[in-house]
């Protein structure tokens, strides 16, 4: 079985590889997209981005354990995750069933607009596993111009993944239609996303033992296979879906400038010269969030309490969100001595959340049941609103900035305070350019009304937490000729909302201090490259906020060329990190929530890879976690009784169609 499966996917890889170099040679002179960009809030400023079609490092991609070095992940890929390098780890969001799945959801700032002068089509797929525990996943993307002005494009997404374990496989399909309009005096950019992901939940497997000491459970046997190792549940999903439909209109006014030719005097072309512009953004966003068990059984003795029903557990919450910002911004260059943008604005929000029904609080639980600790309404409506503005400057060979402050002044978020920006400037250093750089935000801010008010069969609270106060500062420097960059960064937090050990959010309201140090090193001699990350990470409150003091990430490769046409890189990476106490990952509300019992960490996972291009195709193939029984310890877990993927190798194919 696994020959034919070799067979047909190495069958696979070669029809790639001989349709694009016929497309090549169809087209002997190849346009590469013009450029391509991404947005940011609150205004949709534009920031430079590229077409994904690099090969180098195209196989880290499909290890569920490597979306950051530090990722506290049940283990399939397209599962839940938490990124536990705390600087990079996003703030709880409105709808934070969300949160764990963020990885794999689209947003306003991962979408991507092109402008491809001829039409791009691009096709990728990855598989691995066998027919027990495959991992497939399946990616098209398609952006044409109209014109010079209009482009429209769509993309589909879909992972399906039966997991190395057993009751865990995921499905999720995502797909979204996105388009622009870039005119002299009219500017807009939209796009609809849409994903709908299922996910058995397992709880986690019964014994850890079975991973790092198979023979005390096996009676001697040292020998398991993953799919026979029992799991705390067998009859437990989740089911999350989502939409947002986003648009961002900017009319410019302003003036042309002519260019005349010294000679005749006459026009050759005009250049329109924006000075202001009026913005409009409206954003609609919403979620569903279903979890099902259907084994009553197992429903009452893996959670500690059950409030609303017996037999199993069927119950949904729901959020809808409509954002609407208006601002008028007078352009970078809008005036000879001013060489800045500046903004101001006001923002809009509807938010609506739809719970379980509480049909039980006021009266006797029946027996079985406890009683409810709390009221909440089954549904819930607000209106906020902030006002703000941005100082921008994005040109500039010497200083470049970006500022925003925003202020709640409606609703629950009056005295909300959102200050951020960044500034870069560069200076010549040994023939080279060096980039240095400072960050820093300070924020005042309400809780997300999920994390005050909730009601489930197994969770409820109802909390009146004071407004989370962060305060960071840091800044990175960029050295090109050494292949190095530092970021240094500091963060104070008061009032931390945080789920504790009982799965509940709790606050702390002494402060706690984190120090983060991230070196990225790129060394090379002739075709040998070693590139390695390592993070420092410190808190002054492990038992609140528990993060691993160091991780490493490493990637050791040679780069070469075949024939002049087919670029490879073949090499071995993995990361490390030292044990601390991972969050457990709770599946009734998709959280990870503090533990104490447990410690994670202190394992290496390894891969071997190739990863090749050849015109306008691309594939690797990867052995990954092939020190699994070898060396790097036994104890693979990034979360509490859920172990990482064991040896499986991988093959993955992309390629881009010129039409």
């Amino acid at each position: 079985m696994k020959q034919r499966a070799m067979k047909m996917i190495m069958t696979v890889l070669l029809v790639a590889m001989v349709a694009s170099t016929a497309v090549a040679k169809k087209k002997q002179q190849v346009i590469a997209p013009s450029y391509a960009w991404t947005i940011g809030e609150p205004l949709g400023l534009h920031y430079a981005s590229t077409l994904d079609t690099l090969h180098f490092n195209y196989h880290k991609g499909f290890v569920p354990s490597m979306h950051s070095n530090v990722w506290a992940t049940t283990g399939n890929y397209g599962a839940e995750g938490q990124n536990q390098v705390f600087f990079q780890r996003p703030a709880t969001s409105d709808f934070f069933f969300e949160d764990a799945m963020q990885a794999w959801i689209p947003g306003v700032t991962t979408q991507r607009y092109y402008n491809t002068r001829i039409p791009m089509t691009v096709l990728a797929h990855s598989t691995g596993g066998d027919k027990h525990s495959n991992q497939d996943h399946t990616q098209a993307l398609f952006s044409g111009n109209v014109n010079k002005r209009i482009e429209v494009g769509g993309a589909l997404d879909y992972i399906y993944s039966k997991g190395a374990y057993d009751f865990q496989a995921d499905k999720n399909f995502r797909w979204s239609l996105f388009g622009s309009y870039m005119g002299d005096r009219y500017e807009m950019q939209a796009f609809f996303n849409h994903y709908s992901i299922t996910a058995k939940e397992s709880g986690g497997i019964v014994d850890d033992r079975y991973i790092t000491d198979p023979a005390a459970v096996q009676g001697g046997e040292t020998k398991v296979s993953a799919k026979d190792i029992p799991t705390r549940l067998t009859a437990a999903q989740t089911k999350l879906s989502g939409k947002e439909f986003y648009m961002n209109h900017r009319y410019k006014v302003g003036y042309y400038h002519y260019e005349r030719d010294s000679i005749t005097d006459t026009i050759k072309g005009k250049t329109y010269i924006p000075v202001t512009s009026f913005i409009w953004t409206m954003d609609y966003k919403d979620g569903r969030h279903n979890f099902l068990n259907k084994s009553g059984a197992q429903d009452t003795s893996f959670f500690k309490h059950t409030y609303l029903g017996l037999g199993g557990t069927d119950e949904t919450t729901s959020y809808h969100r409509l954002r609407n910002t208006v601002g008028v911004s007078l352009l970078e260059g809008f005036n000879r001595y001013a060489k800045f943008g500046f903004s101001l604005y006001g923002t809009h929000e509807l938010r609506g959340y739809t719970q379980a029904t509480d049909s039980v609080t006021g009266t006797t639980p029946p027996k079985g049941l406890e009683k409810l600790p709390v009221a909440v309404d089954h549904s819930h409506t607000e209106h906020v609103a902030w006002v703000g503005g941005q100082l921008t400057k994005q040109h500039g060979s010497i200083l470049t900035y970006d500022a925003t402050a925003q202020f709640g002044v409606l609703g629950d978020v009056v005295g909300d305070i959102d200050v951020k920006g960044e500034v870069s400037t560069k200076m010549r250093l040994l023939g080279d350019t060096v980039t240095l750089q400072g960050y820093g935000y300070f924020k005042n801010l309400e809780a997300p009304y999920l994390l005050k008010h909730f009601v489930s069969n197994h969770y409820a609270w109802s909390n009146d937490f004071a407004k989370e106060k962060r305060l960071r500062v840091g800044g990175v420097l960029n050295v090109p000729f050494t292949g190095s960059n530092v970021n240094v960064g500091y963060e104070t937090l008061k009032n931390y909302i945080y789920f504790g050990t009982e799965g509940t959010p709790q606050q702390h309201s002494a402060p706690i201090h984190v120090l983060n140090a991230t070196l990225k090193q790129q060394l090379q001699f002739k075709a040998l490259h070693w590139d390695n990350e390592v993070t420092y990470q410190a808190t002054s409150n492990s038992h609140i906020l528990p993060l691993p003091k160091l991780s490493v990430y490493s990637n050791l490769y040679f780069t070469f060329t075949v024939a002049r046409v087919l670029y490879v890189q073949l090499g071995i990476d993995g990361n490390y990190y030292t044990s601390y106490h991972a969050p457990a990952f709770n599946p009734a509300t998709m959280s990870f929530n503090n533990q104490s019992a447990v410690k994670c960490g202190d394992f290496a996972m390894m891969n071997l890879y190739a990863n090749f291009k050849m015109k306008q195709a691309r594939f690797f193939v990867m052995y990954s976690h092939f020190n699994k029984g070898l060396f790097g310890g036994n104890h693979y877990f990034a979360v509490p009784h859920y172990p990482l993927n064991p040896s499986r190798l991988q093959f993955g194919v992309s390629v881009n169609f010129l039409n």
